[in-house]
Formats: C-alpha cells, structure tokens, sequence
C-alpha cells in the first residue's frame, strides 16, 4: 500500500513542546509516527505486552526511561489513563518529549485523568486530504473517503463495511461509551442522514425513542471519539440576524455514505452537491488545524433563510455549489453576508466551471481543484 506524505509534521510539533494527538481510528497516526519518529521510544497500549507490564506498575514507565533523554510515544494512551501521573512527573524532572496518541479523549475527561496541567498541547490527524494524496481523484473521494487503507483498496466498500461494524458499532460498546448500542447505532444511521444539516435534538431524540440529553451525550461520543464535528452558526451579523444553531458533520464523506446508504455519487445529481459540501467542509477542517490558523470554521443562515456554506471570520466566505456555470442566482448569500463588513478578505464561490474569474463586486469563482491549491499553499490565509 502506498503511503501518502502527510501534512502534519510531528518532529516539528515535538521540537515545541509535548503533545497529544489525536484521531478517529484508522487515520494513520501509527503510520506516520513510523515514517516521522523512527528513533522514539513507543509504547503501544493496544499490544498486550506494553500494557500489562505498566498497568501493573505505572512506575515502570520511569524506571525504564532513567539515563534516556530521547522522544518518548505512548500509543492508544486513553487506554491507561493513570500512566499521565507518570509522565506529568517526567516532563517536571526529564528532558524528555511525550507524544500522547488516542482515538478518544472521552475516558481522559470522564475519568479525571491528568492531562498534564498545559505541559503538552493538542494536535489532531484527519483522513487524508487532497492535498496528500499525490493521485487525487474528486469523485473517487466523494464516494469512499480519505481513510488510507479505504481510498487505495481494490474494493473500498468491504473496508468501509468492515470499519464501521468493527469500530463505530462493536468498538464503541467494548470501550462502554454507550450502555445500549442499539439505540446508538440508529442515531449513528440517522445523524449520517442528516450530515451537515442543523442539529434538531428534539426530532433526532423522537426519532430515536431517547431524550435529548441522550441525544446530546451520543453527540459528545461521536466528538470526543474524533468521528464527528460541530459547525456552529455565525452570529456577529447585524443588518440580518444570524442563527445560532449548529450544524454537525461526520469525519469522512466515505463512512457518512456508507451508513447513509446513500448509493453511488454521480457528478450533475443532487447527492453530488451535498457530498461536495461536505469534502470542502473537511478541507477546511483540516488546513486550519495543520496551519495552525486560529480562527473557527462557521456557517451563516439568517432569520430569513440566506445562507452562506461556510464562514472563517478575518479569512474567508465560502459557498460550494456544483454547478459548471456560477452565476447571479448563486452569489445572493455571499452578497448579503459582504454588506455585513465583516473582516472577510475572501468571498468565494467553489464550483465545477473551467476556469477561475472574479466578479465585478469582488466574489471569486473558484474551480474546485483551484480551489484547494490556493488553500493548501497558504494563498487564503490572512497574515
């Protein structure tokens, strides 16, 4: 299997500062701390061996570092949640670095763990981006995602079958994050339905025969677990009142399809649009965490129903439409969200017409492949 070169560079992240990081299963963080730390000392707490040894005597992971200064990997660390006193000691004593990995923060935060007190800062692995995967193919993406053993494989649709039974369903009941998986999984086949649409607890929680504090706890797994996301509603609007309600998106347009059932997505049909949306939202995503932009991915509605897909205030506007020819009618939520004067420098259409061009009122028409060059090499990113 080829192995894509991956954004994220730890060596550089660990020259700053220990961190944790993390990422729904399956991302790569394993892979990559092979290709970028190939002489840290790793600890694996999904092997048997690693993790019976420290949760019998957390201490040992002191005493087998004693005399060594080098970069330390704890693999899987939510497993063992009381080996961070030992490496709280550490970073106050040592030399050492720590890189933290996990697939979930929910037992760290549920369980009191110590989570180091700032000593390490937080970094997270995504699927794969377009800007990884050397031999990108836009339709093949919409249909089975960035997973890396899902997007090469000969036969993607058994990985994603495999990926969700085995992780999201039985996974998620053996960690216990959920006492009725039943219940659990209808919400994970709804909440797939409903990928990028604004988050109703009370319909959701009809739907499901739960409350909607159910509701709101299974949300918090599907975050904490990396396997979904918020967009909250931008309120600084004040000519046109901003709804705050949020949005919610799965972590890969391959996994939501698959549980979804939602068939084969075709360029020109409607699921195309929707997938679309849903791939920019994960670019963006993932290009503020790997720049380090501190600034938080929004989406605009009005009272009275204008919408613009996406917002980053002090960077940029964004409405995805598969279209091959943007025009007026298109550009009525980018308009109305411009006379805002917001601290927008971008206002941008990202469409499937041939070339890029930009409108008298300045709203720029991206081509989709443009439109990921730009924003991977930094070009939209306000200084």
């Amino acid at each position: 299997m080829k192995r894509y070169s991956r954004s994220l560079n730890l060596p550089k992240l660990l020259n700053q500062k220990s961190h944790f990081l993390f990422g729904a299963r399956s991302t790569g963080k394993s892979t990559l701390i092979k290709d970028q730390l190939e002489s840290a000392r790793v600890y694996d707490l999904l092997g048997a061996s690693d993790y019976r040894r420290l949760l019998k005597r957390p201490e040992t992971l002191r005493e087998e570092l004693s005399g060594y200064e080098g970069l330390v990997v704890i693999d899987e660390v939510q497993k063992l949640p009381l080996i961070l006193d030992e490496v709280h000691w550490i970073l106050e004593n040592r030399p050492n670095r720590f890189l933290l990995t996990g697939s979930s923060a929910r037992k760290l935060k549920q369980g009191g763990a110590n989570l180091l007190a700032g000593r390490a800062w937080l970094a997270y692995l995504f699927p794969l981006t377009s800007h990884e995967i050397t031999d990108f193919n836009l339709l093949r993406y919409l249909n089975y995602g960035g997973l890396p053993q899902v997007y090469q494989s000969q036969d993607p649709q058994r990985e994603l079958d495999v990926y969700i039974d085995l992780y999201l369903r039985e996974e998620i009941k053996a960690e216990s994050l959920t006492r009725n998986i039943g219940v659990f999984s209808e919400f994970l086949d709804l909440i797939a339905l409903s990928n990028g649409e604004e988050i109703n607890m009370s319909s959701l929680a009809s739907d499901c025969g739960v409350s909607p504090t159910a509701i709101k706890s299974y949300l918090s797994i599907l975050e904490d677990t990396q396997v979904g996301f918020t967009v909250p509603g931008l309120t600084l609007t004040r000519k046109r009142k901003g709804i705050s309600r949020a949005k919610f998106y799965l972590f890969d347009v391959g996994v939501c399809g698959f549980i979804a059932k939602r068939g084969t997505v075709k360029e020109g049909s409607e699921l195309f649009g929707k997938t679309l949306e849903h791939f920019i939202a994960l670019e963006l995503r993932a290009a503020l965490s790997y720049h380090q932009i501190r600034a938080n991915l929004h989406y605009w509605r009005s009272t009275s129903q204008i919408e613009v897909d996406f917002v980053i205030p002090g960077h940029m506007a964004i409405e995805v439409k598969s279209t091959t020819q943007v025009s007026s009618k298109h550009l009525k939520g980018l308009r109305a969200l411009k006379e805002e004067n917001l601290d927008i420098p971008h206002h941008i259409t990202i469409s499937l017409d041939s070339r890029p061009r930009q409108t008298s009122d300045g709203i720029q028409i991206y081509p989709v492949r443009e439109f990921l060059k730009d924003l991977w090499s930094g070009k939209l990113w306000a200084s």
